[in-house]
């Protein structure tokens, strides 16, 4: 009995959830809600359309066939084909109306969606792989979006047509009616028995889907990695079982669902056979005509055609839906980092930038850095030097607030930066990563990406302090040659230069060069040093580097270890403590020179 009672339920709950989903979309699908609700209504005439030919069927057969009349015999085709045309000029008004609908609200999720993607903070990224960002931030729109609208068509539509057709049948025979609609009545059972099992496959096939995407974009970007190992033959080895794992998944997919429409199938064939058997009956004892049947089964056949495929369409809706869910899971995502509410902007660092106690993890009591306590005034140099591992790059993460502070605090002249705004804050730090991101485009614009609004003269001149004019007069198109994705057609120090240079036309007071030279040869060292020489001047800078030749000038030089400083000072006052972190750090890089 419980079972009985929980079909209904199931139905419910899958068209409550419709329902909510369509509620959830509306804010996208109001602007086109004129276009939208036009679709919508042309869909039902076409669907009601199907049933013109069936009705006509009737007095074609008794008046026709049967009793010889060649006036109806004339008419009743070309009413026919009137009708049919009109209902061809109907479906492609309702497909070219809901297509455009679709496309526009897909374009304006996948808008929404980038700009979600880009209000993440980097501890996002750090735990999110690039295939998941390619299927969840962009397929599931389209199966969303497009999915909603050409279902909401394709349900409307058949809806009225079903409506329309049993109409018919009503008007032919009740009788052979209540057989048909107990037919339908079983055939949709089976979609209810399989919709828990169905679900739980899509949602694995859309994470190994993401798996898949994210080897791609391994491979794209790994490609020298792959070459240089020999690693062609364990890569193909590992998308091979990935590909084995989806062709199980789907066909797990096919084996749970791909029955629906042929066991819907067979039902309604059952049905209609005991339609024609029970009419026989009903036209020996004259109940209907030869017109009626002919009618009711050209109606019927009408209206079990789409109901046979039914479970495929009940897949393809269940696909959107939680295309539509995890849209909104994405939605509901807060960044873990973000200003306060009122936050202040920050105009400019007068004194100082100092660190209180600070301590950070990227895990829960797992902690990067504990109890760090130092302060950089204005305009002086801090090189942040030690073992690899032991906090360097997450110190200065901190200051831009690409991660924000477990306990203490980071202060800008005595003012806790979380107290301004981060769009206002970043504005005055210039980073140089060890490796810098170049995105496509020209030269000009990777370096513009600093401030958009330079002048050719500060471009000019930040071209010249990084030390890139040189290179760039040898190049046909100057500042405005293409530049390949990741800008790997340039070499590792003008790639240097070129972020060298976007730093500089940036013109921030605080500059964060993060080992900006330790993946460089010594003679593209040596040069970009230069340019980094340049861009030092008359700034609060922050340096993370392994040679300690190019921090020996540094204001003050910090020895980080394991999360703590361990000692500080000049480099002068470094080497005399005899048993001093950086003592031994400088002497095993200099053993032997002079």
């Amino acid at each position: 009995m419980k079972k009985i009672l929980k079909k209904p339920f199931d139905a419910l709950i899958f068209h409550n959830s419709l329902f909510i989903n369509y509620k959830r979309m509306w804010p996208f699908i109001k602007p086109y809600w004129f276009r939208a609700l036009l679709g919508v209504a042309l869909a039902v005439p076409v669907g009601g359309l199907d049933a013109v030919v069936a009705l006509f069927l009737k007095p074609y057969t008794d008046d026709v066939l049967v009793a010889k009349d060649a006036q109806i015999a004339a008419y009743i085709p070309l009413l026919i084909i009137g009708f049919v045309l009109l209902q061809s000029v109907l479906t492609y008004s309702v497909k070219y109306l809901t297509t455009w609908v679709g496309n526009k609200i897909t374009l304006d999720v996948r808008k929404k969606l980038f700009a979600k993607l880009l209000s993440m903070n980097p501890a996002y990224f750090d735990a999110t792989d690039s295939g998941y960002v390619m299927m969840r931030y962009n397929s599931d729109a389209d199966t969303a979006c497009n999915g909603l609208i050409n279902n909401l068509r394709l349900v409307i539509s058949k809806v009225f047509s079903s409506v329309a057709l049993v109409g018919v049948l009503f008007y032919n025979s009740w009788q052979l009616t209540i057989i048909a609609i107990g037919a339908v009545a079983v055939s949709v059972i089976p979609i209810y028995i399989v919709r828990r099992k169905m679900e739980s496959l899509v949602r694995s096939m859309i994470q190994v889907g993401s798996v898949a995407m994210m080897s791609y974009n391994e491979t794209f970007s790994g490609n020298r990695t792959i070459a240089a190992y020999n690693l062609q033959a364990d890569r193909q080895n590992a998308f091979n079982s990935l590909m084995e794992r989806i062709f199980n998944l789907n066909m797990g997919l096919v084996k749970h669902t791909g029955w629906l429409s042929p066991v819907m199938h067979f039902i309604v064939s059952l049905g209609l056979a005991f339609v024609i058997w029970q009419s026989s009956s009903l036209i020996v004892k004259g109940v209907i005509t030869s017109g009626n049947f002919t009618s009711f089964v050209a109606a019927l056949l009408l209206l079990y055609t789409p109901i046979k495929t039914m479970g495929d369409d009940y897949v393809d809706i269940k696909k959107a839906l939680l295309a539509i869910d995890r849209i909104f899971e994405i939605f509901a995502l807060k960044p873990s980092i973000v200003d306060a509410p009122k936050a202040q902007r920050l105009d400019g660092i007068d004194k100082e930038i100092r660190f209180e106690n600070v301590t950070f993890g990227y895990k829960e009591n797992v902690p990067v850095l504990k109890n760090v306590n130092i302060t950089v005034p204005v305009g002086s140099t801090l090189a942040l030097v030690g073992n690899s591992g032991g906090g360097k790059s997450t110190f200065v993460n901190l200051l831009p607030r690409f991660y924000d502070v477990s306990s203490g605090r980071i202060t800008l002249d005595g003012r806790d930066v979380r107290e301004f705004s981060m769009e206002s804050l970043r504005d005055k730090i210039a980073v140089v990563f060890q490796d810098n991101f170049l995105f496509s485009g020209t030269i000009r614009d990777n370096i513009m990406i600093g401030r958009k609004d330079a002048t050719e003269a500060d471009l000019k001149e930040a071209v010249k302090n990084a030390h890139l004019d040189e290179f760039i007069s040898t190049l046909k198109d100057g500042l405005d040659t293409q530049l390949g994705e990741r800008g790997l057609t340039l070499s590792g120090g003008q790639r240097q230069r070129v972020a060298i240079a976007r730093a500089f036309i940036r013109n921030a007071p605080v500059v964060v060069l993060d080992e900006a030279t330790s993946a460089l040869d010594n003679k593209s060292e040596a040069i970009v040093q230069k340019a980094l020489d340049n861009l030092m001047k008359n700034r609060t800078v922050f340096v993370i580097a392994h040679r300690l030749s190019t921090v020996v000038n540094a204001d003050k030089i910090a020895v980080l270890n394991q999360g703590e400083i361990v000692e500080s000072g000049t480099h002068e006052e470094l080497l005399k403590l005899q048993d001093g972190a950086y003592r031994a750090l400088y002497n095993a890089q200099f053993k032997g020179k002079k």
